[in-house]
């Protein structure tokens, strides 16, 4: 009976290799699904964007079948840590704050921020080093969403700045297009191509330098996931390696910007 019982059991194992069903491992992504062009829904409601590429991509290579799981970014990772999703693939910037409460991936994207602002503020915000100046900054509305390496840049180095938390990104441009904030912080990549280059951009600009600093903006963006999960860790970083050296991270990128998004480096 045993051995019968072991025929059986291999032979329905082999027919549903053959058959091509070997199921996929699961993992449910948390994203934001609102923040253009890194992860947001077309006007078809599909979810579109460089990082829903990137999980795709990682997911094909090392053998996942993805969920994705949209969430406000103030709860992301609280969301991650109550098991609502197994990674996050959100454009995260990794900073040591963060690494306190979880772990990332190897980056995949460069992580900087930048004023955006209108084409009528005359007073100089950065001195000729690229250094903020305080006092030119007290007196202007600030607009920045909430939880993010940009509210940590401003509480740190600008703490006299009167900021308004927004919770979501496109909240920030509406209302820096009706007058209630003067300036705001975001990625200038998302910026150019969701507002500056649009109609509704005209009369704003960036201002101020590229603001990089990696005590606030970490080395870049990448996978999070709980702590304690070295092998997952591993195959993540494998695959974004494999990513950026067949060329398939670029090819990601240009798809909205006319550069890439990573260093060559970090496939090494």
């Amino acid at each position: 009976m045993k051995l019968r019982t072991s025929i059986v059991a291999a032979a329905l194992a082999g027919a549903v290799f053959l058959s091509g069903q070997v199921q996929a491992e699961p993992f449910r992504v948390g994203m934001e699904c609102t923040y253009a062009p890194f992860n947001f829904k077309n006007t078809d409601g599909e979810l579109v964007g460089y990082d829903v590429d990137v999980a795709k991509g990682v997911a094909r290579i090392i053998g996942a079948d993805l969920e994705f799981v949209c969430q406000e970014w103030d709860g992301m990772i609280p969301a991650l840590l109550a098991n609502k999703f197994d990674l996050v693939i959100a454009s995260m910037s990794i900073t040591e704050k963060r690494l306190e409460k979880m772990d990332f991936s190897s980056p995949y994207r460069f992580s900087i921020g930048q004023i955006v602002g209108s084409e009528k503020i005359d007073r100089k915000l950065f001195d000729d080093d690229g250094n903020p100046i305080p006092e030119n900054f007290k007196g202007l509305k600030v607009g920045l969403e909430r939880a993010t390496t940009y509210t940590h840049w401003f509480e740190e180095v600008l703490p006299d700045a009167d900021v308004l938390l927004y919770d979501s990104n496109e909240a920030l441009y509406l209302d820096l297009r009706n007058g209630r904030t003067d300036i705001i912080m975001t990625n200038p990549m998302k910026a150019h191509l969701r507002f500056l280059s649009q109609e509704e951009g005209s009369g704003f600009k960036l201002i101020g330098p590229p603001v990089d600093e990696e005590k606030y903006f970490g080395i870049g963006v990448g996978i999070g996931l709980r702590q304690g999960q070295p092998e997952l860790k591993s195959r993540l970083n494998a695959a974004l390696k494999e990513l950026i050296n067949s060329g398939e991270l670029e090819s990601y990128a240009l798809k909205y910007f006319p550069f890439k998004l990573h260093k060559d480096e970090w496939g090494s």
